[in-house]
This record gives structure tokens, sequence and C-alpha cells, in this order.
């Protein structure tokens, strides 16, 4: 069995009286692509939140990569190569592709004022470094046409690439991606399940995605976490998730499951 890069043990977020995360425990294995699913209101997002430090929880641990990481803020995160993807992409719109990929690596020598002035020599050679590293994602991610547009005029699709790209930037270990299908085309939609394959299988990315739609989680993922009410209902293959009783009457109906609604 493979090893566990993340381990979320008992974890409960409360909001007043109501738990949107309650006593939930999940294990995501190094190497794989899993998918999150479950109805609105089922904590999935929240879950997310918890773990990628953009909330902090009420109880309850998280593990990744054999660090206890509850509650640690996101830029911590960040630099330990846990990164998460958002529903709404968030770009720097002013910037151009190649510009959104290079603002990337932290701790550029090019943010301290004093070194722009001093150590010129020093921030150019990290620039070019970073230039050559963004032209190598834009490369793998098919996004040549676009490198020099700004980022806000990109269709909801390309600003996903984009968003895969910056992780690409940084030496990524488990990246969280928020439903990353919402408002992309099917003909980006399958360039975008091309580049998480590809990043999975030739750069050893493990990914953990909530999405809604069952047909690209079941092409993407194995195994399917079932949420429901704040906790994992069921675990497994796809197929086994679409013939479960209690993930049908969860979904109230087996057509929802089966169409991705």
């Amino acid at each position: 069995m493979s090893e566990s890069i993340l381990k979320v043990e008992n974890l409960s977020k409360y909001f007043g009286g109501l738990a949107a995360v309650s006593n939930c425990s999940l294990k995501i294995k190094k190497g794989s692509i899993t998918g999150i699913i479950g109805p609105n209101g089922s904590g999935k997002t929240t879950l997310f939140n918890l773990i990628a430090g953009n909330l902090k929880s009420s109880q309850g641990s998280v593990i990744f990569d054999n660090e206890n990481i509850t509650d640690m803020p996101s830029y911590e995160l960040f630099s330990k190569g846990l990164l998460r993807t958002f529903q709404i992409a968030h770009e720097f719109s002013n910037l151009s592709v190649l510009e959104n990929l290079m603002m990337v690596p932290p701790d550029q020598s090019g943010e301290n004022l004093l070194n722009a002035l001093l150590k010129p020599g020093r921030v150019k050679q990290e620039e070019e470094v970073n230039r050559s590293k963004a032209y190598e994602v834009i490369e793998f991610l098919n996004l040549n046409h676009l490198s020099n547009e700004r980022a806000g005029n990109l269709s909801g699709g390309q600003k996903k690439l984009l968003e895969l790209g910056r992780t690409m930037m940084v030496d990524a270990k488990l990246v969280l991606l928020d439903e990353v299908g919402a408002g992309v085309n099917r003909s980006l939609l399958k360039d975008l399940g091309a580049a998480i394959i590809k990043l999975n299988k030739e750069k050893n990315y493990t990914f953990c995605m909530i999405e809604h739609d069952m047909d690209f989680i079941s092409r993407m993922c194995d195994p399917v976490i079932v949420m429901a009410e704040g906790s994992v209902l069921f675990e497994g293959k796809s197929e086994e998730v679409k013939k479960n009783d209690k993930v049908i009457e969860s979904y109230l109906g087996n057509s929802k499951i089966s169409n991705g609604n």
C-alpha cells in the first residue's frame, strides 16, 4: 500500500453551533489522484480550507508529509509543497501569463529594494532562472500562444490552466484542486485533465480534487471519497461509489450521481 502524504484525523470546524466539518478522517496516498465528491453543504470546501491553512480548526489534526501542520498558515504550507487552487481562479489580471508564473517563486532577491540597487546581477540571474522555468511550464501546458497575453483576458479554462502552471513553479508535493472543471468548456477540460495526469505520471504530483462532474471524476480519480454532513460517508472506486446505497441516498437519486449534478 502506498504511503500516505496527507492524514486528516478527527477534524472538525464549527461556525457557531453548526458543524461544517464533523469528526472527519481520511488519507491521501502519495502519487494518487484522489477525488472528493458530495452534495452541496457536505463540507468539501471547508475541509480544503482547513487543510490549506485558510481556516483554523475547532478540533482534530492534519498531518502532511509526516509533519503536523494543523492550523499552519497557507504561506508556510506553500513553502512545504502543499498548494491549492480555487473554484474561481486567482490571477494577476494585468500581468501576462509569463509574468504571472514568474511571480510565484518565493523569496526572490528583486523583492528587496536594497538587493535591486546593490546586487542587480544576482537579481537578473534569478529572473532569468524564473523566466526559463516559466517558459518550460508554458510549453508543458501548451500555452505558448498565450505567453504574452494579459491573464485577465483568458477564458475560464485558460485561467485554470494558468493556476495549474503556478503550482509547477515550485516543488509541489500535494495540490488541492477546488472544482477545477467549474466554468470550463469540454475541450479545455480535456486539456486540463491531460495536464493533471501528465503531472501525476511524469512529475510525481499528488492531487486531491473536489469536483461535481462525476464523468470527469471517474476518468481521473482513484479513489473517490464521498462526504456527507461534514464527514466521510464512503470511499472506493468510482464504479463502487455509483452503486453504493448510502451514496445514492445522500444524493437523493442515482441520476444525480451519474450525471454529476
